[in-house]
């Protein structure tokens, strides 16, 4: 089983309109541990960080000695860190449609950036021409701008070496804002996948 698992999340205390937090494996290092990271350090930047030595929930047997799967935290309020925790106040009114949308959509993002965290490598030596291949707008704006910078960006660090969170990390841009222009890229035969992280 431990071979098989690259990454997997224990999600509790999801559904409430406190703070979101994480709480890492036993050293921090694993790709859950940067994937969860990634996500709230971009949704939510007052996302609160807990290390292995604050566990009290089920991470403590997946991180054990001996077992040490590759698995993160991912919660809204930490357990015991708010005062309606195993109380009779510990009910459903302490939960919300919008806490629990938004525990959701942290969860299914986490779940798309590993399903495509993978190694690309570039095709073309030096910078393509993206223009003959009409991935330039034909309109300057702001927002144009943007896109054309993280799609050169991307392409830079395009070398079959960098995974996609890698380099999304590098650039300082959430992850899923790459994965169109991925698609695109791979479509003009700009870049090609080299591998499954």
């Amino acid at each position: 089983m431990k071979e098989n698992i690259q990454a997997g999340f224990n999600i509790t205390c999801i559904g409430d309109d406190l703070s979101y937090s994480c709480l890492t494996s036993r050293y921090g290092n694993t790709l859950a541990d940067r994937v969860v990271c990634h996500v709230l350090s971009h949704l939510h930047p007052g996302f609160n960080q807990y290390s292995y030595l604050d566990r009290r929930s089920d991470e403590r047997q997946y991180c054990s000695p001996g077992v040490n799967l590759p698995v993160a935290t991912i919660m809204r309020s930490k357990y015991g860190a708010y005062p309606e925790y195993h109380t009779s106040l510990d009910n459903l009114d302490f939960i919300s449609p919008e806490g629990l949308a938004g525990g959701y959509e942290v969860v299914k993002l986490c779940i798309e950036c590993l399903e495509k965290n993978l190694s690309y490598k570039n095709n073309i030596l030096c910078e393509p021409q993206l223009g003959k291949r009409g991935l330039y707008p034909t309109l300057s704006t702001k927002a144009s701008q943007g896109v054309v910078r993280n799609m050169m960006n991307l392409i830079a660090y395009c070398d079959g070496t960098n995974d996609l969170l890698t380099i999304a990390e590098m650039i300082n841009v959430p992850m899923w804002t790459l994965f169109d222009l991925i698609i695109q890229l791979i479509e003009n035969q700009v870049i090609e996948q080299v591998s499954i992280v």
